[in-house]
């Protein structure tokens, strides 16, 4: 099947005018030679990639930390809808028990693949290796000191699937973590009250990922300048950003953009179960919190994670004066490196899953397909 007459977001992170064909799922000829009559025309419509969310812990009424298995198809299947067709399901700070139970609903959703659902490309386990001073919604009762030997037995009870580990890196045995664990995925600065020197070492030894940028840090000061800086220092190191309109000001996301530029950006929803659903309460690793004109809070006030979905999180980046080839660029291939999956998804190219979205150049009325099938 070709598509022809489309502007069409490529590998190159540019967008291109032409024709791309998908066959068996993936995609076949992209911008071909010589396009079949029979060609589909889209009519100058935009075509990018599938979104890949590589922080998301839940959206219609499920959490991935539920440990439920028809809750986390329920919830990658609300994401297919709005065009995010991977991710990476985020647990909470909570005990190893239920961590390896949910982490095992990943496993079998992997094994099973069920159709008509964004694909999991691995597990973001969010805590519990943070500071309780900047533990946010994180639940305080739970928070560990790096743990390698037990974050090896929860990524090997999973196969593996753990793509990408928090951990805070002024924590006594953070260092040890970041060495050995960097070594199996990728691991992230995170819910960090840390320096400028402790947040250097841990890129030094091997982090490369630094997690919703801004939320749960200090803030850049002139002699103290901590993590942030210490991340754009070295080339190595992508930066999440949640880009929901509440939980970082307009210029503090172009401020981001600036200083990591679009190649080390990476566009995250950070939703909770209050995606995709109304405003009341919901439960949140143990707590409960709150939704109310958008935003989730714990009962103190306390921000969480947020509300919209990643298609959303994208287009207002390019509201908020965010380069469109950089934006799409943040939430798909950037993602899609940080967890290992680059031959996979994240572009649209030949051999790729045929994950992709059509939508107008505003990015409104979207049609969402996964590998080459459009969800209904």
């Amino acid at each position: 099947m070709f598509f022809k007459n489309a502007r069409i977001y490529c590998s190159d992170f540019h967008f291109h005018i032409g024709a791309f064909e998908v066959k068996d799922g993936v995609f076949g000829e992209i911008l071909p030679q010589e396009v079949p009559e029979d060609a589909i025309d889209l009519n100058g419509a935009t075509v990018i990639p599938g979104l890949v969310d590589a922080h998301i812990h839940g959206a219609a009424g499920a959490d991935f930390s539920d440990g439920d298995y028809e809750g986390l198809k329920k919830m990658a299947a609300k994401l297919a809808s709005f065009g995010v067709t991977s991710f990476a399901p985020t647990s909470m700070t909570l005990p190893y028990e239920t961590l390896a139970k949910a982490f095992a609903t990943a496993k079998q959703f992997v094994e099973e693949a069920p159709e008509g659902c964004a694909r999991v490309l691995g597990i973001h386990m969010e805590g519990p290796y943070f500071s309780e001073k900047k533990k946010g919604a994180q639940n305080g009762a739970y928070l560990k000191k790096p743990d390698f030997e037990g974050f090896r037995k929860l990524y090997e009870g999973c196969g593996g699937l753990v793509r990408i580990a928090d951990v805070a890196p002024e924590l006594d045995g953070a260092a040890e973590f970041v060495e050995k664990a960097s070594k199996l995925c990728t691991v992230s600065v995170a819910h960090t009250d840390s320096d400028y020197d402790h947040a250097k070492t841990a890129f030094g030894l091997g982090a490369t990922h630094l997690t919703h940028t801004y939320n749960g840090m200090p803030g850049i000061h002139h002699r103290n300048p901590g993590v942030i800086p210490a991340a754009a220092e070295n080339p190595h190191v992508r930066a999440e950003l949640i880009c929901d309109g509440l939980h970082i000001h307009p210029a503090a996301v172009r401020l981001a953009f600036q200083i990591f530029g679009g190649a080390r950006m990476v566009l995250i929803s950070d939703a909770l179960r209050c995606c995709g659903m109304p405003e009341g309460e919901l439960e949140l690793g143990g707590q409960m919190a709150y939704l109310k004109g958008g935003v989730a809070r714990l009962a103190d006030g306390t921000i969480a994670g947020a509300a919209t979905n990643l298609f959303d999180g994208m287009r207002n980046a390019i509201l908020f004066g965010i380069p469109e080839e950089d934006a799409v660029r943040a939430a798909t291939a950037n993602p899609a490196a940080a967890l290992g999956a680059t031959d996979r998804v994240g572009s649209i190219a030949t051999g790729k899953q045929a994950d992709f979205i059509i939508c107008r150049g505003d990015y409104t009325g979207k049609r969402v397909f996964l590998g080459g099938k459009e969800i209904q």
